[in-house]
């Protein structure tokens, strides 16, 4: 059953203390910098996506806490500082969501979710202090699957788009020729860029078919790993060294792999 809105309230508040008497009490938090908590913060948000990607409810609570006690931990360096505290922080969102949700809060119809999306980036780009770009938004720091995802949904949401899914596979096609040809000059940065030109497109066409590629990827990634996993089990169980098995040896095993459920 939910805890009510003062229960969630003093759960925070007793989360809050801690840090305060931990950021006083202990060596460790007592020295904590945004440049040392840094690494930490981006590790917690993948472990958070693993235990998403595994929907491990138990785990995703754990991941959710450690990320939380580092938003705390930035608020917290931040009022030492004077500059705000967490308090500031919650304000700030709550503006913001009410700011970019006109069709909930004000006047403005949206008629799906789609709507909804290209009237944020419009919104987004009207904020003072926002994004003086489209594409500004986007973290140079994120990896580059993502990125080239939130890239192409950002230029859609302000009409730069296919006008149809399937237009994409000819452009697919395409890059694919381009690949080719560059693979046969020989020419190394050629063949890179051309290799980043046709991942871009297949990216293009997970996005215009509605399939995040980052979850999809993954998804194939676990898979293989388990397939795998199972040749490298199979051939212990017979005593042999999986790098002693011939190439057919380890298809018949993959086969067998892909039947299991």
């Amino acid at each position: 059953m939910s805890n009510t809105r003062d229960e969630r309230l003093a759960a925070l508040g007793r989360v809050i203390d801690t840090l305060d008497i931990l950021r006083v009490r202990c060596p460790w938090d007592a020295k904590q910098t945004n440049e040392s908590l840094r690494p930490n913060t981006i590790e917690e948000v993948y472990e958070l996506a693993q235990a998403l990607a595994c929907d491990d409810t138990a785990d995703i609570k754990k991941e959710l806490g450690d990320v939380l006690l580092h938003i705390l931990f930035y608020s917290k360096i931040a009022d030492e500082k004077d500059q705000f505290d967490i308090a500031d922080v919650a304000n700030a969102l709550n503006d913001k969501l009410i700011f970019r949700h006109p069709h909930v809060f004000g006047e403005v119809k949206v008629d799906d979710a789609h709507g909804v999306e290209t009237n944020w980036e419009k919104i987004k780009l009207k904020e003072k202090g926002g994004n003086r770009t489209v594409l500004a938004g986007v973290p140079d720091a994120l990896p580059a699957l993502i990125k080239s995802f939130r890239i192409q949904e950002k230029a859609a949401n302000v009409g730069f788009d296919w006008e149809k899914p399937e237009d994409i596979w000819q452009k697919v096609s395409e890059e694919i020729g381009e690949v080719s040809e560059a693979i046969a000059s020989g020419r190394k940065d050629d063949i890179e860029a051309e290799f980043g030109d046709l991942l871009f497109s297949v990216v293009n066409a997970a996005r215009l078919y509605g399939v995040n590629p980052e979850n999809a990827l993954e998804h194939t990634n676990r898979k293989f790993i388990s397939r795998f996993n199972h040749i490298e089990r199979s051939t212990a169980e017979c005593g042999r060294n999986i790098s002693d098995l011939s190439l057919d040896e380890m298809e018949t095993l993959w086969c067998e792999a892909k039947k299991q459920k």
